[in-house]
């Protein structure tokens, strides 16, 4: 990735330190900026693996909170452990070729499982409508401009190893590597919110598959817009039910 990537992924990761709200997070991380700088720089094109690398996005977010929370792990010796996991996710899908209508159709099965399974779990430990971030959540230890420098030279070194990554570098998790540490103490929710969004990131990916014989523009139009439309229809505010007494039937 160019210089200007290494600019976007500092200022992603930014915009992410400076939101409180874990779900905006979660959705500002997921913008398919670096996937798209990755597309222009590179020239890879989007084959099943890329789409299947949206769930190594998600199996790193796992790996991390898991490492980092369970295991007591640092938060970089645990966003080391990420990455590994999604560099062997990565060597595995570029040996064996999967064809782009079973890796979609198999990555949307998964993702509608996760769905189901966080729900459940969701309902059996539910969270209280008035909790708001502690204060270690807030909390930030370091002075912003030295902030910068860390997420500047962190975007540097995801870059350099994301460029050996051949066609998933395209979903390498470039910023991912340094949200994960400015949400660590929320790391949990956070992969929550970011599995729910990463269909807008499979929506983009596919569109761009489907467009990128036209052109590279139109293709990555067609996968902003694609991306746009899956994001709405996911934050849709659900109908709720209204209360059903003798009153209120017809």
């Amino acid at each position: 990735m160019t210089w200007s990537g290494v600019l976007l992924v500092t200022a992603v990761v930014w915009a992410v330190s400076l939101i409180r709200s874990v779900r905006l997070r979660a959705l500002v991380y997921s913008l398919p900026l670096p996937m798209t700088l990755a597309l222009v720089s590179s020239g890879h094109r989007v084959e099943g693996a890329q789409v299947v690398g949206v769930l190594g996005l998600n199996l790193f977010f796992v790996t991390v909170a898991f490492t980092y929370q369970r295991l007591r792990w640092p938060i970089l010796l645990a966003d080391g452990a990420g990455i590994a996991v999604y560099v062997a996710l990565s060597a595995g899908l570029l040996a064996v070729g999967i064809p782009f209508g079973a890796a979609l159709a198999g990555t949307l099965v998964l993702w509608l499982a996760a769905m189901l399974l966080l729900r459940r779990r969701a309902r059996a430990r539910p969270t209280p409508a008035d909790a708001r971030p502690s204060a270690d959540a807030r909390r930030d230890g370091l002075p912003a401009l030295l902030k910068l420098m860390v997420i500047f030279v962190g975007a540097v070194l995801t870059t350099l190893l994301g460029a050996v990554l051949r066609g998933m570098v395209v979903t390498f998790p470039y910023s991912g590597v340094l949200v994960a540490v400015e949400a660590r103490r929320q790391l949990v929710e956070f992969s929550r919110h970011f599995a729910r969004n990463s269909l807008a990131l499979v929506g983009f990916l596919t569109a761009y598959h489907y467009f990128q014989d036209v052109s590279p523009t139109v293709a990555l139009g067609a996968g902003w817009a694609a991306f746009a439309v899956v994001a709405a229809a996911l934050h849709l505010p659900l109908p709720s039910a209204g209360p059903t007494g003798p009153g209120r039937r017809r």
